[in-house]
């Protein structure tokens, strides 16, 4: 098998190593989740829903998904990126980068101008490497408010 990087849409039978990935994140685990996303990204799919995955030497490394969305406010519609995710083994060797270029090359393709995403205050790494691949403060914030 190579040992290239290959970035390619996401299969049906790469959800349990999507999960497996997922696993790996701060969240809480979330199988039945991935199960709708997989539903609704990879099996029904539309051009502007997109799930890539990160393979190398035949195993998923790392996953990216995202879609174009007309968002709240009367903002134009932008690509949205809700999911990212690279193996704690294969990180700081360009996987997420190239992800995250790949998806937003198919986001542009859709006629979007602008990519958003969020990200947890308290999740360093992944707050710099957004900043990395050039995401900044936009236009909009998040306000929350914990209901009693």
């Amino acid at each position: 098998m190579s040992n290239q990087l290959v970035i390619r849409n996401a299969l049906p039978a790469d959800l349990d190593a999507i999960i497996s990935l997922d696993r790996t994140t701060p969240d809480a685990d979330k199988p039945d989740y991935w199960r709708g996303i997989f539903e609704h990204y990879v099996v029904k799919g539309r051009a502007d829903r997109i799930f890539l995955v990160a393979e190398k030497r035949g195993t998923v490394i790392g996953f990216i998904v995202g879609e174009v969305r007309a968002w709240e406010f009367g903002s134009p519609p932008c690509g949205w990126v809700f999911a990212l995710a690279v193996s704690p083994d294969a990180r700081e060797h360009g996987t997420g980068k190239r992800m995250w270029d790949e998806i937003c090359r198919r986001l542009k393709k859709t006629g979007v101008t602008t990519v958003r995403t969020m990200a947890n205050l308290d999740q360093k790494l992944t707050l710099s490497f957004l900043r990395a691949m050039g995401l900044r403060t936009g236009r909009y914030i998040e306000l929350e408010k914990q209901l009693d």
